[in-house]
């Protein structure tokens, strides 16, 4: 009777110490230092500021305003995203680049079936191609120079492109940025 009775109390007395041991461990673990840092905006950084310089336009083809284009998406993409201020210049955090590419490439080659006759495209891929450095201040491991962004948009022969560049182009940076966001703040 008496080692019936001492089983329960021999678990009661051994979940207690159970859980005493992981809250002692919970408790080292978090005033050592070590922990998990979650963000719900996205970025991974201690940075407040981030300065944003004036993407310049290095291609050859393309709208004229695509430099402004740009940075100015970017600059709403951070402020939509993150936390980060933008300011006009020496932030915590410092994006620049340049736009090197601008390029319409026929693609789909359609056989006419006669070996003399051109074969030709039914559809074209417009590619823009992205420049960025980044620098982070506070953590230099996590900065990049030069490095380059490009993605595409494939469109049919019978549209103009000059009807949907300025279209196109947006919907391109839209990707290119999120990368650059991702590359950056995000650290994907």
């Amino acid at each position: 009777m008496k080692n019936s009775l001492m089983n329960p109390v021999k678990r009661t007395f051994s979940s207690f110490f159970s859980v005493c041991f992981c809250l002692i461990a919970l408790i080292m673990t978090n005033s050592c230092g070590i922990g998990v840092n979650y963000s719900m905006t996205g970025i991974s950084t201690t940075a407040s500021t981030i300065s944003i310089s004036e993407f310049y336009n290095n291609a050859d083809l393309g709208p004229a305003n695509m430099g402004q284009t740009i940075t100015n998406q970017l600059k709403n993409y951070f402020i939509q995203n993150s936390s980060l201020k933008v300011v006009a210049e020496e932030g915590e955090l410092m994006l620049e680049g340049e736009i090197t590419g601008f390029s319409l490439t026929p693609i789909a080659p359609v056989s006419t079936g006669n070996p003399e006759d051109i074969n030709s495209a039914s559809s074209t891929r417009l590619t823009i191609t992205v420049k960025a450095t980044y620098i982070n201040t506070l953590d230099d491991k996590m900065s990049f120079k030069d490095k380059n962004f490009s993605f595409y948009k494939d469109f049919p022969n019978e549209i103009n492109v000059a009807d949907v560049e300025e279209q196109y182009t947006r919907q391109i940076f839209e990707r290119i940025i999120n990368d650059i966001f991702n590359a950056s703040v995000a650290n994907w």
